[in-house]
């Protein structure tokens, strides 16, 4: 331990065993990083003992920590609130900082007459009217969409020049009810139209509920007039209204209020999901992209606390996909700045367990996308790493399978999956020196023989000079027990499972030496671990396949003196087969290249013995 850390491992050690909050600065004095803590000895301690554990991220910022600071507090619930608030006041670079990663959306109304309206990304100096700023595209679209097809707006990309044109025929839109053809001359008055116009921006400003009410209202007042044509203009508007909410009301129906938070991590970065549902709707959804997470149930409280402290509602629901540290702590904050409760759950099953699921199945999509990956690969390797209870996806994932038959040339394959795809530079193969008949002491002596290679190549690049995050053995608890001990002996923390397969030779689970994890029901996780099982057996398969080959090849031609692999694959390239070379001429022979007379003269009497 260098001085640096060993003057700061002494001041930690002097801290108090009260809750708090830490700041770590660097040699200029900026703050990196802001923490809380129940006990700040034993908390800020941790960073300076042994690195082994850290994750890179800490190793990175602890390396940078010239100094610390701290402040007292008098309980958790104080120092969580103090950290939120010093976080977003100093933006620490190696804190999780909420970044949404779309900017703000607005609903653009151009000027009269014919007024059109339409979801922007920016406002433009032109003078027009925008609604907004709103977080969510998604959102805005939608409402948007269902406002024109209500009131029956163009859907079209017209403007106001291009409306009440004589000899403009209407499009099927008009013909199927949806729009009232303003482009077209007489089809609708620009009284009528500016009516519509008006009650679509009610509809966007107030909400389905409040302007369904609004023209309830004005119908039964038209209604009372006499005014039937009105009042049956307006109840068909509602009706259009009404089924346009009811669209949208397909999600969500034991909670109404309630917001669904999941997370999706790879290596290098991470997704927090959120799904907004109001009146059992999904009316808006947000992401957070962030970089890559040590421990989830933290990530997540931080995310929380951190997301509606930044002005964001506070619903009285909030579900999650995973573990959320503090959360009794938390949930009295919300319910605090609430004004009411604010429960934060973590459902294990039916609707609200699904719909934190297809939340996490979005923010492993958004995620995949933005680190250029496959979806299902990042959802694969997200839903394997809760399966197997590791704190973050497996970047390297190590897969060994061993073949022979009958115990005769007993071979191993490994191959690797770097982020969810097979990653061919780190394949490779092993002829098992020692145990020719025991499948788990063969796996056993694979490992071993894998783990000194890792001492050996640790500083020159090759694959071998890495560890994976995961090792998968293609066998049950047998072949894990054989294996778990080596890795243990050698002081390596990787984490070590096998992949089972049924009767039908399909995989079926995965095993430690404790149990059996199911893994059908978990599709994204089941479908890359059948990939990585059905990949190393055709790795090892072909292995043990070539090696079996190559030994009849030698059983004939080898046995032949003068005759070595070298002029045994020579003969077969120049023949093709065992039996062209068993009668050919010597002269035939003698023309194979690096053939000698003495040689040629062997073969051809080793086949002729009885001529």
């Amino acid at each position: 331990m260098d001085e640096r850390m060993t003057l700061l491992m002494e001041k930690a050690r002097r801290l108090p065993l009260t809750p708090g909050v830490y700041i770590m600065k660097d040699k200029s004095g900026k703050i990196i990083y802001i923490g809380k803590a129940k006990a700040l000895r034993n908390r800020v301690s941790q960073y300076f003992g042994s690195g082994e554990h850290h994750a890179e991220k800490v190793r990175q910022m602890v390396a940078r920590v010239e100094d610390f600071e701290y402040i007292l507090c008098s309980s958790e619930i104080e120092a969580l609130m103090l950290e939120c608030s010093l976080i977003k006041q100093h933006m620490p670079k190696y804190n999780i900082l909420l970044k949404d990663a779309k900017g703000f959306h607005y609903i653009r109304v151009s000027n009269r007459p014919w007024r059109t309206v339409n979801a922007v990304k920016q406002i433009a100096d032109d003078g027009a009217e925008y609604l907004g700023p709103y977080y969510s595209l998604y959102s805005v679209s939608r409402a948007v969409d269902a406002a024109k097809k209500a009131f029956n707006l163009p859907q079209c990309n017209k403007q106001g020049k291009d409306m009440n044109k004589r000899g403009v025929k209407p499009c099927l839109n008009y013909h199927i009810g949806q729009c009232s053809a303003p482009c077209c001359h007489g089809k609708i008055s620009e009284a009528d139209y500016e009516e519509s116009v008006q009650g679509a921006l009610d509809f966007l400003r107030k909400g389905s509920s409040a302007a369904i009410a609004a023209l309830t209202k004005e119908m039964e007042q038209a209604a009372d007039r006499l005014d039937f044509e009105r009042a049956a203009r307006l109840r068909d508007r509602i009706a259009s209204m009404r089924a346009m909410s009811t669209k949208q009301k397909v999600v969500s129906k034991e909670v109404k209020e309630q917001d669904v938070i999941a997370l999706a991590s790879a290596p290098e970065k991470s997704c927090f999901q959120v799904f907004v549902f109001r009146d059992g709707s999904l009316c808006d959804t947000r992401r957070f992209v962030v970089d890559s997470i040590e421990d989830a149930p933290s990530a997540r409280a931080d995310f929380i606390l951190q997301l509606y402290s930044g002005g964001s509602e506070i619903p009285p629901r909030i579900s999650c996909d995973g573990e959320v540290a503090d959360v009794e702590l938390l949930s009295r904050i919300l319910t605090e700045q609430r004004g009411k409760k604010c429960s934060i759950l973590v459902p294990q099953r039916g609707e609200q367990h699904s719909l934190t699921e297809l939340c996490r199945r979005n923010a492993a999509e958004y995620l995949a996308e933005i680190l250029s990956r496959k979806g299902h690969e990042t959802a694969g390797l997200d839903e394997l790493a809760r399966l197997l209870g590791m704190s973050n996806p497996p970047e390297f994932i190590e897969a060994y399978d061993i073949s022979h038959t009958a115990g005769d040339e007993t071979v191993a394959g490994m191959v690797v999956f770097k982020n969810g795809a097979p990653y061919k530079e780190g394949y490779r193969k092993f002829k098992i020196e020692n145990y020719q008949n025991d499948d788990c002491a063969s796996m056993a002596e694979v490992i071993e023989r894998r783990l000194n290679e890792y001492e050996k190549h640790r500083e020159d690049g090759d694959y071998f000079g890495r560890l994976p995050d995961l090792i998968l053995l293609d066998g049950g608890k047998g072949q894990v027990a054989a294996v778990s001990p080596i890795i243990k002996k050698a002081g390596y923390d990787i984490a070590l499972f096998g992949m089972v397969k049924d009767d039908k030779h399909r995989t079926r689970a995965i095993t430690d030496e404790g149990g059996e994890i199911a893994i059908k029901a978990t599709r994204s996780a089941y479908n890359l671990v059948y990939a990585i099982q059905e990949e190393v057996h055709r790795f090892a398969i072909g292995y043990h396949n070539r090696r079996r080959k190559k030994k009849m090849l030698g059983s004939s031609l080898t046995a032949i003196e003068g005759v070595g692999e070298t002029r045994a694959k020579q003969l077969m390239a120049h023949f093709g087969t065992v039996t062209a070379i068993s009668t050919a001429e010597l002269e035939d022979l003698m023309r194979v290249k690096g053939m000698t007379e003495p040689v040629a003269k062997n073969v051809y009497n080793y086949f002729n013995k009885g001529d």
